[in-house]
C-alpha cells in the first residue's frame, strides 16, 4: 500500500472544509497507509513470532512467564485496534481484498477462548506470524506466484502420481514375495517409492537388500530416481520460476503503462494549456489592431 492516494506525504490533519465524516476516515486511512505505521506493525509481528516461541520452554516461562502473558495480550489488543482502523479506513471494499481477509481470520483465531475444547484451536495463534507474508511486498509476491502456478503443478503432480502408480505396480508384482513389509502391497510400495524418492535412506536401507536377492533391482529404482528425482520435481521449480517471471513482467508492464498514462495525461495537459494561451495573444493582438488609429 502507497503511503496515500496522491502519492504525497502523509497528513494527519483535517481539511480545513471537510465534512467531519469524511476528514476523520480520510486522516485514519492515512494512518494505517503510512510507512511508519506498517513497519510497526511489522516489527510487532517479528517480535511476537520470538515471544510465541519463547512461552514453549518451561525454563522461560518459569522466569519471565507471566511477562510473556501480559505481552501476548497487548499483542492481541493492538493487532485488533489496528483491523478495527483498517476496516473503518476502507469500509467495506476491505474484504474485497484477499490479504486483508487472511489478516481478519488470522486475528479472528486470536480471539478464541482459551477453554480445553478450543485449546489446538488456541494453538494457532502462531498463525500471527504468518501476516508478515501480508506485510511484506516480496513474500506476497512469492504466494501469488505459487498461486498462480497451481494449474501447472497441478499437471506435473498428476503426472508424479501416475508415475508412483506404475512403479507401485511394477515392485509389487516383482519384489512382494521377498520384501512383503516394503513391497507387499501397492500402498506399502508407493510409500517405500516415496522414501527412495526423498534419498532417504534408499541405498543401504532399501536398494542393497533388495539387490542381495535381486540383482537387477537397481535398473528399476535408479530409473524410478531418475523420472521423479531428477525430472518431475525440477519441472515444479521451473513452473514456480516460470510464474515469478511471468508476474514480475506483468508488474512491470503495468507500472510502464501507469507512466505512460501520467505522461500522456501531463502532454495534453501541457498542449491545452499552450491552445488557450495562443487563443489569448491572438485575442489581444486583434485588441491592439481595434486600438490603432
Amino acid at each position: 500500500m502507497s503511503p496515500s492516494d496522491s502519492g504525497a506525504g502523509p497528513n494527519l490533519e483535517l481539511e480545513p472544509h471537510s465534512t467531519p465524516e469524511t476528514g476523520i476516515r480520510a486522516r485514519v486511512r492515512r494512518l494505517v497507509e503510512h510507512q511508519t505505521f506498517q513497519k510497526a506493525i511489522m516489527t510487532l509481528i517479528v517480535v511476537n513470532a520470538f515471544t510465541l516461541g519463547m512461552e514453549t520452554s518451561p525454563t522461560v516461562m518459569g522466569l519471565i512467564g507471566p511477562q510473556l502473558l501480559v505481552f501476548d495480550k497487548i499483542v492481541i489488543v493492538v493487532f485488533c485496534v489496528e483491523l478495527v482502523l483498517r476496516i473503518y479506513a476502507h469500509g467495506l471494499p476491505f474484504f474485497r481484498g484477499a490479504w486483508n481477509v487472511f489478516d481478519f481470520i488470522v486475528v479472528a483465531i486470536t480471539l478464541a477462548p482459551s477453554n480445553d475444547s478450543l485449546a489446538v484451536l488456541r494453538s494457532l495463534r502462531v498463525l500471527r506470524v504468518l501476516r508478515l507474508v501480508s506485510a511484506v511486498p516480496r513474500l506476497r509476491r512469492i504466494v501469488a506466484a505459487l498461486l498462480h502456478a497451481v494449474p501447472g503443478v497441478g499437471a506435473i503432480g498428476a503426472l508424479l502420481l501416475l508415475v508412483f502408480y506404475v512403479y507401485a505396480v511394477i515392485t509389487t508384482k516383482l519384489f512382494s514375495a521377498a520384501f512383503p513389509d516394503w513391497f507387499g502391497s501397492i500402498g506399502d510400495s508407493m510409500y517405500t517409492l516415496f522414501q527412495i524418492m526423498t534419498l532417504e535412506s534408499w541405498s543401504m536401507g532399501i536398494v542393497r537388500p533388495v539387490m542381495e536377492v535381486y540383482s537387477w533391482a537397481w535398473i528399476v529404482f535408479v530409473a524410478f530416481i531418475v523420472m521423479s528425482s531428477f525430472t518431475v520435481l525440477n519441472l515444479f521449480i521451473a513452473i514456480i520460476i516460470d510464474s515469478m517471471q511471468t508476474l514480475h513482467e506483468t508488474e512491470q508492464h503495468e507500472t510502464v503503462d501507469e507512466v505512460s498514462d501520467v505522461v500522456h495525461d501531463e502532454h495534453r495537459r501541457r498542449a491545452m494549456e499552450f491552445e488557450e494561451l495562443r487563443r489569448d495573444m491572438q485575442e489581444i493582438k486583434e485588441l491592439l489592431k481595434e486600438r490603432k488609429p
